[in-house]
């Protein structure tokens, strides 16, 4: 029997890993890490605009980090597609302690021995933060949560944050840490879809998606990749 017109993705299950639209302290390049900061006007206009390419994909529910800058980004998703939001903290970013609010040249004035141990060291617990190793766990839990959750076909959407959300797909994948740096940082509002194939398990299909249609550049613009480098996102 012939194949030809036939989708190969048809009836395979999807996570969608949505990241909030923009705040003030991404465009100050601040790390927000678990500090409750709202979105920015661009950035709620940023989650108006992508929720109806998310809803398109007619996802079973919709799964939310409670800090304001996701939760505001996935109540436009839930809106839309009539869904109830469920708030779940595991999917928060990391906890950077005595970094937070801080850029990183602020952090390396005011910490310098911290700065040079958070770039050298692998699972350096800055004073007051979580351990990589400790997110990657927590992100793997909700991961594996939100894909037992969905019935063969279905898509999930996770809504988070941009170094957390790196750090859980390494981590529920079962990729090496290290890998992280092979991913550029996650744009504000941009999304990432991971599909089970039927034999291979979990893959990445998209990533860091963003690109609107009809739209022009502009929005991309309103959404600059992070500069990535070892354990370096800005954590918002």
């Amino acid at each position: 029997m012939s194949q030809q017109g036939t989708d190969p993705a048809a009836g395979r299950r999807r996570l969608v890993l949505w990241r909030h639209g923009r705040t003030a302290w991404n465009v100050e390049k601040r790390a927000q890490g678990q500090a409750d900061i709202p979105l920015d006007p661009v950035g709620r206009r940023q989650a108006r605009s992508v929720a109806p390419v998310l809803a398109a994909m007619e996802p079973a529910f919709v799964w939310s980090s409670d800090l304001q800058r996701a939760r505001h980004t996935a109540r436009e998703l839930a809106a839309l597609t009539g869904l109830e939001l469920r708030l779940d903290a595991r999917l928060r970013e990391y906890d950077v302690g005595i970094r937070q609010g801080t850029t990183f040249a602020e952090f390396r004035e005011s910490h310098p021995d911290v700065y040079e141990r958070f770039f050298t060291q692998e699972d350096y617990r800055v004073p007051g933060a979580e351990l990589p190793s400790e997110v990657d766990a927590r992100m793997a839990a909700v991961l594996g949560d939100a894909a037992a959750a969905l019935e063969e076909g279905r898509t999930g959407v996770l809504v988070g944050h941009g170094a957390a959300l790196r750090s859980g797909l390494l981590a529920f994948l079962g990729a090496p840490p290290e890998l992280r740096d092979m991913f550029a940082g996650m744009a504000n509002c941009a999304w990432t879809v991971l599909q089970e194939h039927p034999h291979r398990g979990w893959q990445v299909a998209d990533y860091n998606a963003r690109t609107l249609p009809g739209e022009s550049s502009a929005l991309a613009d309103e959404m600059p990749a992070h500069h990535v480098s070892k354990n370096a996102d800005p954590a918002g």
